[in-house]
């Protein structure tokens, strides 16, 4: 691509970002690329023939394709930064839940939404840390708190319902049975064992106790896709974009995407293998290949710089590239801070 073509291809692709319009020659023209309307037209289906641009229509102008999306976004693409002030929001929202991860991947996503517009989603940590604690406290009327520590620092907490007849000394042998059969394991190594030496131990432990026991397995997060959490905010801002509104077959489909959870799981798990900010456009993923959609993603960290899980925005291919990578790469920045609180 000469400069000449690169040159009208990135006015292309920087107009549809900021209206979602085809883009004509004459609009080209008379945006000051100094050529002749009919010059720039045998740039724009050279562009077309390299599968760079398309036609919506015979007669409209050219929109990028998800192929020439992908050249901008590598090469073209200028990508600004996160401001002061939004920086102090996204600080002071998630600093402020201290060692609660759960708060702050909850709270991490509703910024991301608000802030960059579309869909956020995070996935909750693949857990493989070696435990170190459980234990189980009681709470006001039929509530427990399970908790649970690991030995890279981070803490589980779970609040769950008491079965009948649990007593304090039924909350200690629960927390005594889990606690010397996971420590030093990880949860995904010992959920399996122990659902089997559960039933060997029944008849030893308090019937109180051993249903305590399986709730709060099943409570905790382990590492499998199935056991873990997949948080989705800001499915409404899917709806305000106007060319979303004229075309509600495309975000119909986008909304039985996000439902996809194991899908969605194992697209940001690819997050967990890179570096910094990933971006996935369209059919370049199977999941979003009929929507027609964007994902913007990155790693957040935990411990001696150890990847645990993926945050995101997903929304239309006309994305703020420039604003939402960013602002995506902060967040999960700060993120890790919370996780090595």
């Amino acid at each position: 691509m000469d400069a000449r073509a690169r040159e009208i291809f990135r006015r292309i692709v920087e107009s549809y970002l900021e209206t979602g319009e085809p883009v004509g020659s004459r609009t080209l023209s008379k945006g000051g690329v100094s050529l002749s309307p009919a010059s720039i037209r045998n740039t724009m289906q050279d562009l077309t023939q390299l599968g760079l641009l398309g036609a919506p229509h015979v007669s409209a102008g050219r929109l990028p394709t998800h192929a020439g999306l992908r050249l901008f976004v590598d090469g073209l693409l200028e990508v600004g930064d996160v401001g002061e002030a939004e920086r102090r929001a996204i600080e002071a929202r998630l600093l402020a839940h201290g060692r609660n991860y759960e708060d702050a991947l909850s709270e991490a996503s509703s910024i991301l939404s608000g802030l960059a517009g579309g869909a956020a989603v995070v996935v909750t940590p693949m857990r493989d840390a070696g435990v170190t604690h459980v234990e189980f406290v009681q709470l006001s009327g039929d509530r427990t708190l399970a908790i649970m520590v690991f030995d890279d620092g981070t803490v589980e907490n779970r609040i769950i319902r008491l079965p009948l007849g649990v007593t304090p000394s039924s909350l200690q042998e629960a927390s005594n049975f889990l606690g010397a059969r996971l420590r030093g394991r990880t949860l995904s190594e010992a959920k399996a064992a122990l659902q089997a030496e559960l039933e060997r131990a029944r008849q030893e432990l308090d019937a109180s106790a051993a249903r305590l026991v399986e709730d709060g397995l099943a409570a905790w997060s382990g590492g499998e896709v199935g056991d873990r959490a997949l948080i989705v905010r800001g499915r409404a801002n899917l709806l305000e974009d106007r060319d979303a509104l004229d075309d509600l077959e495309r975000v119909r489909s986008l909304f039985e995407d996000l439902e996809q959870k194991e899908q969605l799981i194992q697209l940001l798990d690819l997050v967990r293998d890179g570096e910094g900010v990933r971006i996935f456009i369209g059919a370049e993923t199977r999941l979003f290949s009929l929507s027609g959609s964007a994902v913007i993603a990155a790693p957040y960290m935990t411990g001696a710089q150890k990847v645990v899980g993926a945050i995101g925005v997903i929304g239309p291919t006309r994305l703020n590239y420039a604003r939402v990578i960013p602002l995506v790469d902060y967040t999960a920045r700060v993120l890790g801070q919370v996780m090595n609180v």
